[in-house]
């Protein structure tokens, strides 16, 4: 009988061709994908059927923090490895596109908001990253300017703020693009009519409030240079007229007349008609925003610091992204986005009171790393791995970034350029009320910390993890008896290890460590595990049970699951097992007990209690 243990916990070392291949199986293979793509940390899955993912299969897959179905998507969380994640799933998966996977339509209706939040999110997630690094940009050369490095006429200031500022500029072109592939429709001929819309000599007829006339209808000047809403109503609108157009005209001309009838039409109709409309939402929006933030700018700070990373949980903070950017380009600034800051620095707070705080070494590993990414502006990975699971660290978190979003608010500080909310951001709060960023998210970051490290950790949590650094628990109730008493030479001589042997009186084998699955039997006899501290252990259920062939066993977990102190690992039917004729005494064996000396508890019953004592040798 040989035993195998393998640990590895490095991200950096992940397979991700296998990762992919696992992820790509349990959501129910390519037939079972409508749509697919990946944001900073989550691959984003529309599955045809969610019913046929395993999604507990999924999240126990090591790289998978956590999954999320939300918002009509089925979110798997990775961190900050997704992109390599997945582009191995386009590409095994044959898709044709890695950054965006479509196949065919599943005929389904979703209800309004889940549509609306789902177009949103593949709108503007393909190019996030780089607005937030150009938004960064603009904000740099802002400091810059202010310190008297640079100045507005000079060539560097001059080529890099073009840098910053074209994205924004052409905004209505990135939007087209990533819209259209959303919508179903020619990508080229709505960047055609975006282009159309920012075209130099449309915008010099706008900014001079000259007034065109088509065939005797007016045109009214309007600027649409870093605008959001009306590319983004014309590209829908585009998406009702290309299907008309492609039934009218045969095979043999479509890829001609299609595109040329919708340029002639769209064109003129959006700057008549839907432009016009789409201003006028961005113009009450902002006015609707700028109104509310005024009036109460201290319970605006509450509500966002608070709340945003709630409204991230349930995938609607999309929802908030084309209002913000919407402020900037008809205010030119945003009031919302320094308040997030001190949400997104509270998480990270609470990732540092958790790493100084717990005594679990993955978890403070992934805390670590959490602090890292977190002041960064990327919270998942602390979210779903850490402070939701633990639940209050979240809920120290939601208090910290609350009253930091109240001293930013209170300050009334904005943001001259759409960027994600972070320290990296904070060259696009200067001005007005920046003193207050700077304020509020201190507070928010280091008061998460300090709650965090007072308060979130429950007393069970905390006399587990004092019990775990070198004792190990009961992982079944039952009666103790010394391991040399039970009727197999193999545990009994000890060749395997040292250990103690329990008589359990129930069916449930639970993990008497934190730790890591090393093995899993077919016939659920025996499982293998390393703790998070190193100790490799065997748990052994009955005497020659190997010979069920499994019946009467259910196994739980998997390898390479990470399990912590009281969780399921085996179902066994005792009565049964007893009934057979065989002896159900469970063992657990230190196969690297060479390493340690192993202490036995006095006690004679197991329940929750620990058996073992490792003291490193």
């Amino acid at each position: 009988m040989g035993f195998s243990f393998k640990k590895n916990f490095e991200v950096t070392k992940m397979d991700y061709q296998k990762l992919a291949a696992d992820i790509l199986k349990n959501v129910g293979g390519k037939e079972n994908i409508n749509t697919a793509w990946h944001c900073a940390t989550r691959v984003r899955f529309k599955l045809n059927d969610e019913k046929k993912a395993n999604t507990r299969d999924i999240e126990n897959l090591n790289g998978v923090i956590t999954v999320v179905q939300s918002a009509g998507q089925y979110q798997v969380v990775i961190g900050n490895s997704v992109g390599q994640v997945f582009d191995q799933i386009a590409e095994q998966a044959g898709l044709e596109n890695k950054n965006d996977a479509i196949t065919e339509d599943t005929g389904k209706k979703e209800n309004l908001i889940n549509r609306f939040i789902a177009f949103i999110s593949g709108t503007f997630t393909p190019f996030l990253g780089a607005m937030a690094g150009a938004g960064i940009l603009k904000g740099l050369l802002a400091l810059f300017v202010a310190l008297n490095w640079l100045t507005t006429t000079s060539g560097a200031y001059q080529i890099w703020y073009a840098a910053g500022d074209a994205l924004f500029n052409f905004l209505p072109i990135f939007l087209a693009f990533t819209a259209a592939k959303r919508l179903k429709v020619n990508q080229f001929v709505a960047v055609a009519l975006a282009a159309a819309l920012v075209y130099p000599a449309m915008v010099t007829v706008a900014t001079k409030s000259l007034t065109l006339h088509f065939f005797g209808i007016p045109v009214i000047p309007t600027t649409y240079t870093s605008s959001v809403i009306p590319i983004l109503l014309a590209v829908w609108v585009l998406s009702y007229l290309q299907p008309v157009l492609d039934k009218i005209f045969p095979d043999a001309v479509r890829n001609i007349f299609t595109p040329l009838f919708s340029l002639m039409i769209m064109v003129p109709l959006t700057l008549i008609v839907v432009g016009p409309i789409g201003s006028g939402i961005s113009n009450i929006l902002a006015e609707a925003v700028s109104g509310l933030y005024n009036f109460a700018p201290i319970i605006a700070g509450i509500v966002m610091g608070a709340f945003w990373q709630v409204f991230v949980i349930f995938g609607v903070h999309w929802t908030f992204v084309p209002v913000m950017m919407n402020n900037i380009a008809k205010m030119g600034y945003d009031p919302l986005l320094p308040i997030l800051s001190a949400a997104v620095l509270s998480q990270a707070g609470a990732a540092l009171g958790i790493f100084l705080k717990t005594k679990d070494k993955k978890q403070k590993a992934l805390a670590g790393s959490g602090v890292v990414t977190g002041i960064f502006g990327i919270t998942e990975p602390i979210i779903y791995g850490l402070t939701l699971k633990m639940k209050r660290p979240f809920i120290c978190a939601v208090i910290s970034g609350g009253i930091g979003g109240a001293i930013i608010g209170l300050f009334q500080a904005h943001a001259s350029s759409f960027t994600l909310p972070s320290l990296l951001a904070l060259p696009t709060y200067l001005g007005k009320g920046f003193d207050g960023v700077l304020i509020g998210i201190t507070v928010a970051f280091f008061l998460a910390a300090t709650l965090t490290y007072f308060f979130g950790f429950s007393k069970e949590t905390t006399t587990i993890e004092e019990k775990e650094d070198n004792k190990i628990i009961a992982p079944v109730d039952g009666i103790i008896i010394p391991l040399k008493t039970v009727h197999d030479e193999v545990f009994s001589s000890e060749a395997m290890g040292k250990g103690i042997a329990i008589v359990p009186d129930k069916g449930n084998l639970k993990a008497p460590v934190n730790g890591t699955i090393s093995a899993v039997y077919p016939t659920g006899h025996a499982i293998g595990l390393i703790s998070d501290q190193g100790a490799e252990i065997l748990l052994h259920i009955g005497i020659d049970t190997v010979k069920l062939n499994g019946k009467n066993f259910e196994t739980l977990v998997k390898k390479e699951q990470h399990v912590s102190v009281g969780e399921n690992l085996v179902s066994f039917d005792l009565e049964k097992i007893k009934s057979a004729g065989y002896d159900p005494t469970v063992m657990m064996i230190i196969t690297n007990s060479k390493d340690y000396e192993v202490i036995t508890t006095t006690e004679t019953a197991a329940k929750s209690n620990w058996l073992l004592e490792l003291k490193q040798k």
